[in-house]
């Protein structure tokens, strides 16, 4: 994503807060705390996780500290947090602005804090990494290890209860829902986790076990558990999983299509609406 777009995005978020403080006056320090009063992404960002991570012995202050030198040192995440809402806004139908998720939803609040503790643990801070992981999941109901490697363009919707293990790969374009496990089948040590494409969905409740491949393209039924190969472009659902069909598309984590019939079509949305009057 190109500075241009960055700004772009960030020129909209705070357009969305003038007005949402208009709107709800009662809020209007709230608007201005988290976003009106930055001049960037990286600084409303890193300031709205601090302050959600924050512990009585370790304050705002210190956690933002710490953020911001993960984004000074790796720019990249601030593009990867970018990608991470428009993935939100285009696929979720609950939400049409990009200060919803940046604001409120705890799987994007979640992925951000999980980068985070990633670059922790590349640059052997793993202590730190681990403490991190504890609070995202106290604070927002997911366990990410560190370790684990997740591309762009993720949503994790709902998020609450996602597991996602030490040696597992989530490629880019892949939407996760609440209570997905992508985990280990035992005490195995070495790589044992799930390598997931591009653009696969996860539906609710999916266990995906063991280090097997979820090929680009595939669609995870809800509720299934996942203890094999799952071919690109494949649809798989069941205890134990097993292929029912084809996708509509060749990322379906792009259409959010629950349904099993390849004549159903998918409800992602794929743009904004400024809310002109309050309560829109």
């Amino acid at each position: 994503m190109s500075r241009q777009q960055l700004e772009e995005i960030w020129t909209i978020i705070k357009q969305e807060g003038e007005i949402l403080a208009n709107c709800e006056p009662i809020l209007a320090s709230f608007f201005h705390a988290t976003l009106l009063q930055h001049d960037n992404l990286g600084n409303a960002l890193s300031y709205i996780l601090a302050n959600k991570l924050a512990t009585p012995i370790m304050p705002a202050i210190a956690v933002r500290e710490i953020i911001q030198d993960a984004y000074k040192n790796d720019k990249q995440m601030i593009a990867y947090a970018a990608r991470d809402l428009k993935a939100i806004v285009q696929r979720d139908s609950a939400v049409d602005k990009y200060s919803i998720p940046l604001l409120y939803l705890n799987g994007f609040h979640a992925l951000q804090a999980y980068r985070i503790g990633h670059w922790l643990w590349k640059v052997a801070r793993t202590t730190l990494a681990t403490y991190l992981q504890s609070q995202i999941s106290v604070s927002f109901g997911v366990d990410i290890h560190p370790a684990a490697s997740i591309g762009y363009g993720i949503m994790l919707d709902h998020a609450t209860g996602i597991v996602i293990g030490e040696t597992a790969v989530v490629e880019n374009d892949v939407s996760i829902l609440q209570s997905v496990i992508l985990g280990e089948t035992g005490k195995t040590g070495g790589d044992r986790h799930p390598k997931v494409g591009e653009g696969v969905m996860i539906g609710a409740g999916a266990k995906i076990l063991g280090n097997i491949e979820i090929g680009k393209g595939a669609k995870i039924g809800a509720g299934s558990v996942v203890l094999h190969y799952v071919p690109p472009h494949t649809t798989v659902a069941g205890v134990p999983a097993r292929k029912v069909g084809t996708p509509n598309s060749k990322k379906p984590s792009l259409d959010m299509d629950q349904n099993f019939s390849n004549s159903i079509h998918g409800f992602g949305r794929g743009y904004l609406t400024m809310p002109s009057t309050c309560g829109e």
